[in-house]
């Protein structure tokens, strides 16, 4: 039992603050069938959205990766009450819309704002939202390392032909605060393979919630009536024959159910990577071991019959090993251990400065 103890005062200890990163690839051979059948696909009775996992979801060691949704705003072109779950969708936008922008000063839901400034700008009214899980997001992406890449060929059977790169490149140097979610950063759209796109900006990544917004003006062109369209012809978003362009994305929103678009946009999903962050929050302990402190064990093993062990003559000075640290609290009580690698000798001719460090 120990019976000496040195106070730690605080300049003894700090606090200080490290971020991990990791690096989380998330493939289309995964999203769109996994080589499981769609077995890593989960459909809710409510219809409300998709769950994708890395493996058969009724397995055990089965992984939730992300959820998958759609919706449009209130305000949007596409809200006629005869749409095909209608309301729900437009539910969905609001839920999402609330979470993470808020509301004005009349206290109505704000849309999506495409450039975060909620101004009189372009709006994000129709909507195909990634909820990424905190498992692999952790505290949140990391600024500037999201990218996803898209199929935005025609046809609906070979829609990776021609991609589109999704990236905040920009949001290294500058992103949004205004969210009441946090912050977040601007999505772009840049040619990867083919020449179908025609605009830029294409949705919102949410870096601590972890949820990527696009516009579905990504999968749209002027001719399948959607204003802002950022293709130069719609592609056919569920199957059948694209020249009628009565499958589009705003088709699909409107006449599908709300599983059946998530299933669109996974056939279209060819690759997405981004950095996640874990914030480990650590406290040092410096135990500073004086020459004139430590040298001598109240262990019953340090002596036997009445002489110290690690004396060969009387008159050497006593001498220990320090093998552990014990934190405790005012009351005495134990309340952490430290393991050396290796037993310290520590004597008079020396001190001893360990720093501990306790991650939380």
């Amino acid at each position: 039992m120990t019976t000496t103890f040195k106070t730690l005062t605080e300049n003894d200890k700090t606090t200080i603050q490290t971020m991990l990163h990791e690096a989380v690839p998330i493939t289309g051979a995964l999203v769109v069938s996994g080589g499981y059948s769609n077995q890593n696909i989960k459909n809710y009775s409510h219809g409300l959205f998709q769950s994708v996992y890395d493996y058969p979801y009724l397995s055990s060691s089965a992984n939730g990766i992300f959820d998958l949704t759609v919706g449009y705003s209130n305000n949007s072109s596409l809200s006629s009450s005869t749409n095909y779950l209608n309301s729900d969708k437009i539910n969905i936008y609001n839920q999402m819309a609330k979470l993470l922008v808020g509301v004005d000063t009349t206290g109505s839901i704000r849309d999506f704002d495409a450039d975060g400034d909620f101004s009189s700008g372009t709006k994000i009214r129709e909507a195909v939202f990634v909820n990424f899980q905190r498992l692999l997001t952790k505290d949140g992406i990391k600024k500037g390392s999201f990218s996803m890449e898209l199929g935005i060929a025609n046809a609906y059977n070979a829609p990776i032909t021609s991609r589109i790169f999704v990236k905040d490149t920009a949001a290294t140097s500058s992103w949004k605060t205004n969210s009441p979610a946090g912050e977040y950063g601007i999505l772009t759209a840049s040619n990867s393979t083919g020449s179908n796109v025609t605009g830029s900006t294409c949705g919102l990544i949410y870096y601590q919630a972890g949820i990527a917004v696009l516009t579905a003006s990504l999968f749209a062109g002027p001719e399948g009536g959607h204003p802002q369209g950022l293709l130069s012809s719609s592609v056919e978003f569920t199957s059948g024959s694209v020249t009628s362009y009565a499958i589009n994305i705003d088709d699909t929103l409107t006449g599908s159910t709300i599983s059946g678009a998530c299933d669109g946009f996974r056939q279209r999903w060819f690759d997405c990577s981004f950095v996640n962050e874990i914030q480990l929050n650590s406290t040092v302990h410096f135990c500073r071991l004086g020459h004139n402190e430590f040298n001598y064990s109240s262990n019953p093993t340090y002596l036997s019959g009445s002489k110290i062990r690690v004396k060969n003559n009387p008159q050497d000075t006593p001498i220990t090993y320090i093998t552990t640290i014990g934190l405790y609290n005012d009351a005495n009580e134990l309340m952490a251990t430290a393991k050396l690698s290796e037993p310290l000798k520590k004597e008079y001719g020396n001190e001893i400065l360990l720093r501990l460090r306790n991650d939380f």
